[in-house]
C-alpha cells in the first residue's frame, strides 16, 4: 500500500513541503491586497510562468475529470499568486453542463462558487480565493480551444489574477500519470514573437501531442493566443494524512485494476482514430503519386503525417504492452501468494 502511494507521488514529482512551516499555505491577505494593486502581469505578459498545485487538489481535480467519462466537467481552483507563481491549494467542482467537445458555465455555477467560498470562510476553511478553472480533455490532450481560450480571456479581463488547467483523464489512466496542462492567454493586442522567444510556450497546444481527427482543426488554430506555464506538485503534512487515509481506502482497487480494461473505450478510440488517419494519408499519397507530386512540398508533409502517425502506433502499442506486462506480474506475484495452489471450496466450506 505504502509502494502504491509512493510510486504515485514519484510518476507525479510530488514534492513535500517542509513539515515544520507548511510554508505554501500561510495565505496572507495583506501581500495577496498587494499584489493586486500593484498588477505587475499587466506589465508583463509572460509575467506568470509556474503552477504548484497541492496534491489534494491534483487528485480532486482528477477524480472529477474522471467521474464525466467522455463529456468535458468543469471546476474552480483556489489559492494565491507568489511572484511569477500560482500557488493552488484546493479545487472543487462545478454544477455546469458539458458535451463532448465544450463546457460553459452558467449563471447556476456563479451562485454555487459564491456560496462555495462563502460558507468555507464560515466554517473556517480556506480564505484563498480562486485564482484559476480547471476543465477535462478526455481523450484528446491538454491544450486550450477557441471557446477555451474566449473563457479564459474574460476571466483574465475582469478575474486576474486567473490561470487555466486542463486534464485529459484518459491518457492520465493509459499513462499512469496525471496528464496536465496549465495557460495563459495574452491580451489582444499582444502578438507574440514568430521566432522561439519562450521555446515552446508560445504556440502552446504543444509539439508532438497527438489529437483525434475530430479535433485536429481546432487544435493549434488558437495557439498564438497562449502559452503554457510550467506544472509542479507539492503535499503538506496534513495532504500525507489525507492521502495515507485514501490510501487505506483503496489500495486493493488500486493494485488489481488493469488500465486495459478500466481505459479499454479510450484504447479502442486510438486505434479508430489511427485508422482513420491513415486511410486519409494513403489517399494523399496516391493523389501525390497519381499527379507526380511526390517530392513537392504536398509530398514531403505526407510524408511528415506517416513519420507522425508511426509514432503515436508505437506509443498505443507501448502502452498496450505496459497494460500487459503489468497485469501478468500481478498475476505472477499475487497467484504465488500462499505458497500453492488456491484451496478447494470444499475445503474452505468445512
Amino acid at each position: 500500500m505504502e509502494v502504491a502511494m509512493k510510486s504515485w507521488e514519484l510518476d507525479n514529482d510530488v514534492k513535500l513541503v517542509d513539515p515544520t512551516r507548511d510554508a505554501l499555505y500561510n495565505y496572507s491577505p495583506a501581500h495577496q491586497k498587494k499584489l493586486n494593486e500593484e498588477k505587475p502581469w499587466r506589465q508583463n505578459p509572460h509575467h506568470f510562468q509556474h503552477v504548484r498545485i497541492s496534491a489534494v487538489a491534483l487528485i480532486k481535480m482528477v477524480m472529477h475529470a474522471r467521474s464525466g467519462g467522455s463529456i468535458e466537467v468543469m471546476g474552480l481552483m483556489q489559492g494565491y499568486v507568489d511572484g511569477d507563481t500560482f500557488v493552488v491549494t484546493d479545487a472543487f467542482g462545478l454544477p455546469v453542463e458539458g458535451t463532448e467537445t465544450r463546457v460553459n458555465a452558467q449563471d447556476d455555477a456563479n451562485e454555487y462558487m459564491i456560496e462555495y467560498l462563502r460558507l468555507s470562510r464560515e466554517q473556517g476553511g480556506r480564505e484563498e480565493n480562486v485564482v484559476g478553472w480547471y476543465h477535462s480533455h478526455p481523450g484528446y490532450g491538454c491544450w486550450l480551444s477557441g471557446i477555451d481560450v474566449g473563457t479564459q480571456q474574460l476571466q483574465q479581463n475582469f478575474n486576474e489574477p486567473f490561470a487555466a488547467v486542463v486534464i485529459d483523464p484518459d491518457r492520465t489512466i493509459s499513462a499512469g500519470r496525471v496528464e496536465i496542462g496549465a495557460f495563459r492567454t495574452f491580451p489582444e493586442s499582444y502578438k507574440p514573437a514568430e521566432s522561439s522567444e519562450s521555446g515552446s510556450r508560445d504556440g502552446a497546444a504543444g509539439s508532438g501531442t497527438s489529437v483525434p481527427m475530430a479535433k485536429a482543426a481546432d487544435f493549434g488554430a488558437h495557439a498564438s493566443k497562449y502559452y503554457s506555464l510550467e506544472v509542479s506538485h507539492f503535499k503538506s503534512t496534513l495532504d500525507t494524512s489525507l492521502l495515507e487515509l485514501l490510501w487505506n481506502k483503496y489500495w486493493v482497487q488500486t493494485l488489481s485494476q488493469s488500465p486495459l480494461f478500466t481505459n479499454r473505450d479510450y484504447g479502442n478510440k486510438q486505434v479508430m482514430d489511427l485508422g482513420s488517419k491513415i486511410r486519409e494519408a494513403t489517399g494523399m499519397l496516391q493523389r501525390n503519386a497519381r499527379g507526380g507530386n511526390m517530392f513537392s512540398q504536398s509530398g514531403k508533409a505526407v510524408d511528415a503525417e506517416l513519420e507522425k502517425m508511426a509514432k503515436e502506433s508505437q506509443a498505443v502499442i507501448g502502452k498496450e504492452v505496459q497494460g500487459l506486462v503489468a497485469t501478468e506480474v500481478k498475476a505472477k506475484i499475487f497467484n504465488g501468494l500462499g505458497g500453492g495452489p488456491p484451496a478447494p471450496a470444499s475445503a474452505l466450506a468445512g
